[in-house]
């Protein structure tokens, strides 16, 4: 399997610092989660119902009256490529991995295309996969950019396929009201913006020609009921909403500028992580990880992401150890 953040247990043995004593900024979750309430018994004991809550939470929340919530984003990811004969597929390089793994793995011919062409392709190409904000680089593309190559691609017979994993603080930009419509596919995750990876809940947002053979390939309770019955609190508390979406910014500069006065210059971010390139970047993850500080190490480009602290103590923490890989 790929790699991914949040191998904590790992980077303890490897290190040998106890795993209570490290800084996981290696994720890009979100390190003030929607707080989570006592989960009644009955919840616990019961099989998960379809025609719950959580449909219509996500509804509301998205903007769209079709959707499939899934087992976390990355379940949609895998099963998409076999709900289609093998083709061409490009997609966004650097971007999350789990893309292109799924479609070579499924016979599907990939193209890793620079977000500055992606816009442009070839006519053999029938599917194109964004993430947007990508994942690490931070680069976003404007709903106008991906309607025109949605357009493209549905006239001949073609999908585009947008993760908004990282959408959540930036709705505005999100093509989620739009769908459903013809070979759009539009993948959220509660994971990130929320920070409720540990639920694995995720919604795919398109026509029914794919909701419905993706239901059925994936099979019945896929999510958990504990987990569709907190989403679905997490999705209607708008006031939550609201305030994260005025903090993570904020936090999201500020590492920004704590890298920069440590002389690591951020080459792009969202509102959940900076992203630097830098040649040495294996030292310098390595630096962080004997300090108990966990980042998250890309081969290429030769970069690290941050993920935000979750309270002053850990800003200081990660303040100290910059001191002295600047030095």
């Amino acid at each position: 399997m790929l790699e991914h953040g949040g191998r904590l247990r790992r980077a303890a043995r490897q290190y040998g610092i106890a795993e209570a004593d490290w800084l996981d900024l290696s994720t890009g979750i979100n390190p003030h989660g929607w707080p989570v309430p006592t989960i009644p018994n009955e919840i616990w004991q019961a099989l998960p119902q379809d025609d719950d809550e959580l449909n219509a939470a996500a509804q509301g929340y998205y903007g769209t009256p079709k959707l499939l919530a899934v087992a976390g984003s990355q379940a949609a990811i895998q099963a998409l490529p076999m709900l289609r004969s093998a083709t061409q597929v490009a997609l966004v390089t650097p971007s999350y991995a789990e893309h292109a793994h799924a479609w070579q793995r499924h016979g599907h011919q990939v193209h890793n295309v620079a977000a500055t062409e992606i816009l442009q392709f070839g006519e053999s190409i029938k599917v194109v996969v964004i993430v947007n904000p990508n994942n690490p680089t931070g680069v976003r593309f404007s709903c106008d950019e991906l309607l025109g190559l949605h357009a493209q691609l549905v006239a001949r017979g073609g999908w585009l396929v947008v993760d908004e994993a990282f959408m959540d603080a930036t709705p505005e930009h999100s093509l989620a009201s739009t769908c459903p419509r013809p070979g759009l596919i539009v993948l959220r995750s509660l994971g990130k913006f929320f920070g409720l990876a540990g639920a694995r809940v995720g919604f795919v947002l398109a026509e029914e020609d794919v909701l419905q053979p993706m239901a059925e390939l994936l099979g019945p309770w896929t999510i958990a009921a504990p987990s569709r019955y907190a989403v679905t609190l997490a999705l209607r508390d708008t006031d939550w909403q609201r305030a994260t979406r005025v903090a993570l910014p904020l936090a999201s500069q500020r590492m920004a500028t704590l890298l920069l006065n440590a002389g690591l210059t951020s080459g792009g971010g969202c509102t959940l992580f900076q992203w630097v390139c830098c040649a040495d970047a294996a030292r310098v993850h390595e630096q962080f990880a004997r300090q108990g500080i966990l980042t998250r190490l890309y081969d290429a480009p030769s970069s690290i992401r941050f993920g935000l602290p979750r309270d002053e103590a850990q800003w200081a923490r990660l303040a100290v150890a910059l001191n002295g890989i600047k030095s």
